[in-house]
């Protein structure tokens, strides 16, 4: 983890400097790392921010405000508890504090703001902003099979406290509501880059889940 830590604090200071931002970055990142660290994290961590912050390098410049994106990014899971269903509003509210804390512009924290809510992934992205973000937050699901189904065992860890018959019949909603949409990614790039291998995870895990609640 070591050097996905040195690697991010680079790219928060670098965002930073971009913004223009007033204040102590490093502050601000040591809050961000502590959060992201925290004990019960199997992926909503680091390593998740990293990957994102990835694909967004990946992606071809076009209109969308990238800036405004990876801030997003940096604090769209800041908040993150698997017994409470505000983490997005809670997430976003952090987010909307640190920008004007650091003399960011009303309008740009709530662009943030907004964004971060619509990893909430309950209505379809309203921007094409959001429609990156959302993009990139889904990307996991179009890995190969080994990273898919480390995701998996992840969120599994994460919802421990959940008794695995009912872990798995309302994780098997949560994937059929992904598989049922008609396209999954809201953008061409990712559409292209990912969509056919997250149909192939989802209806694996979904397949999987199938025959455990059979079994009980």
């Amino acid at each position: 983890m070591m050097e996905h830590r040195a690697a991010l604090r680079d790219d928060w200071l670098a965002l930073w400097r971009s913004l223009d931002a007033s204040g102590d970055p490093e502050e601000v990142f040591r809050d961000l790392e502590s959060r992201y660290s925290e004990p019960g994290r199997a992926y909503h961590g680091l390593v998740h921010i990293a990957h994102c912050l990835g694909e967004l390098r990946g992606y071809p410049a076009g209109s969308e405000d990238t800036t405004a994106v990876e801030f997003a990014l940096w604090f769209h899971d800041a908040v993150y508890d698997s017994r409470a269903g505000d983490n997005e509003e809670r997430s976003a509210a952090l987010a909307r504090q640190a920008a004007l804390e650091a003399g960011l512009p009303a309008g740009f924290a709530n662009q943030v703001t907004a964004l971060i809510l619509a990893t909430k992934h309950s209505a379809e992205p309203d921007s094409p902003e959001a429609r990156l973000l959302t993009d990139i937050d889904l990307s996991i699901l179009g890995q190969p099979d080994a990273v898919f189904d480390n995701y998996a065992r992840g969120i599994r860890q994460e919802y421990a406290w959940v008794p695995f018959q009912d872990f798995a019949q309302g994780r098997r909603r949560v994937l059929e509501a992904f598989a049922a949409r008609n396209t999954i990614f809201s953008t061409p790039f990712f559409r292209a880059k990912y969509e056919q291998i997250a149909r192939a995870n989802l209806a694996r895990s979904i397949s999987l889940f199938d025959t455990h609640i059979r079994l009980v």
